[in-house]
């Protein structure tokens, strides 16, 4: 990796990103440290893709915005249009650009000083772009990429089978917001540079069948470009068998623990956890893990509250509040809302900037919320957010399973 002027760098990428001939695929995301969040067509957004598309007008470049909620795409014609596009792009202050050609990957990182960290790598062999306009979305990982191959998730034709299409979506739409975080957190210097002697250690709790570890990975190292490392944590000793062998089937760099999300051994403290789908408590376990790792970067997407609704059928229901909770729909429905509800508050009182999002959208799944965390290392221990989450606590009775693991209420 090299050092040099973001505008240099960034004025290199522009003769990247308006060669119709060449890019494939271009990623701008996050934001810069201590900078405005980056807008597109007056709207905040966390990351931009770019690639060229060929429709019957004639090649356009296709610029494709997301923001927390949903994506946003345009069409510009190749020429100068392109040109006003794109450089109304590098103007945005994105903290990172992925640049892919038909024969090299471009990573430049801007600093806080407006330096950039670059890193140029060369193909293994070209490759060709994808032109076509009718794709229903540009996917991170392609049907037939080996590692879904491997998982069971495509077919030995690169087809994704139709049992797993909501797998596959599952894992395509972490992986978006994994790769979100990671780009804003590089950015901000939140999450230190990852380097060949000393990857970026990621691990996923309660991995079963390791679907995020190996995506993730893939994703990470094979995309982004960045040198990971990863771990699988599963308490079932057949799930890390089976694991460890498909790892060596697909020469991954990667390792798997037996042992329960509260109690596995790790040789090193993980920069990034994820924890999709823990059932209730588990998850909070896996927070506090990765609190106490002091992790930069926490990914968590909750599965069941059983906790906190048996606690709301046990507790007297506060005025004027009992219509919340007189029906048992309504009541399981609130338990969720108030579960995740008082994890981030949590979580922000021991140093985290907590995001709630939607994970994938309601009509494939209930259990859709993700819990995206950033650590800043600025615990509270007063003032309005303290008093706030104490407040929130008594009113309703509740003793939440994460206060408990990290002895908040001791405080």
């Amino acid at each position: 990796m090299a050092t040099e002027p973001l505008l240099r760098a960034l004025s290199r990428m522009r003769g990247h990103l308006l060669d119709p001939e060449s890019l494939v695929r271009a990623v701008a995301s996050g934001a810069q440290r201590g900078g405005r969040v980056p807008e597109v067509a007056g709207r905040p957004v966390r990351r931009v893709e770019l690639r060229y598309v060929d429709l019957k007008a004639g090649r356009h470049l296709q610029v494709t915005s997301y923001d927390d909620t949903q994506a946003h795409t345009t069409n510009v014609a190749a020429g100068e249009a392109a040109k006003v596009a794109v450089d109304d792009l590098l103007d945005q202050p994105f903290g990172s650009w992925h640049v892919d050609t038909t024969t090299q990957t471009h990573q430049v990182r801007a600093t806080k000083k407006l330096e950039a960290v670059t890193h140029t790598q060369d193909r293994a062999a070209p490759v060709e772009a994808e032109r076509g306009h009718d794709k229903a979305k540009q996917r991170l990982l392609p049907e037939d990429d080996p590692v879904l191959r491997a998982l069971g998730i495509s077919d030995a034709q690169g087809r994704i089978k139709p049992t797993r299409q909501a797998k596959y979506r599952q894992v395509e739409e972490f992986l978006r917001l994994l790769d979100a975080a990671i780009g804003d957190a590089l950015a901000k210097g939140q999450l230190r540079t990852p380097t060949e002697d000393d990857p970026l250690r990621v691990v996923d709790l309660g991995c079963g069948n390791a679907y995020l570890t190996f995506a993730a990975h893939r994703y990470l190292s094979a995309v982004r470009g960045l040198p990971v490392r990863v771990t699988g944590v599963d308490v079932k000793q057949q799930s890390a068998d089976h694991n460890t062998a498909v790892a060596a089937t697909l020469g991954i760099d990667a390792d798997f623990v037996v042992g329960t999300i509260g109690d596995a051994v790790l040789p090193q403290p993980p920069d990034v956890v994820l924890v999709l789908h823990a059932c209730d408590t588990a998850t909070d376990d896996a927070l506090a893990r990765a609190v106490a790792w002091e992790s930069a970067l926490v990914l968590a997407a909750p599965c069941c509250h059983h906790d906190i609704a048996a606690q709301l059928r046990k507790a007297p229901t506060p005025a004027p509040y009992a219509a919340l909770t007189r029906h048992g729909i309504l009541r399981e429905r609130f338990a969720d809302t108030l579960t995740d509800g008082l994890r981030a508050a949590i979580l922000r009182l021991v140093g985290y900037r907590v995001d709630v999002v939607e994970f994938v959208g309601s009509e494939h799944t209930p259990r859709n919320t993700l819990l995206r965390a950033t650590r800043t290392g600025k615990a509270v221990s007063g003032g309005n957010l303290r008093r706030e989450y104490d407040d929130l606590v008594a009113t309703w009775g509740v003793h939440p399973h994460l206060d408990e693991l990290l002895g908040l209420s001791r405080d």
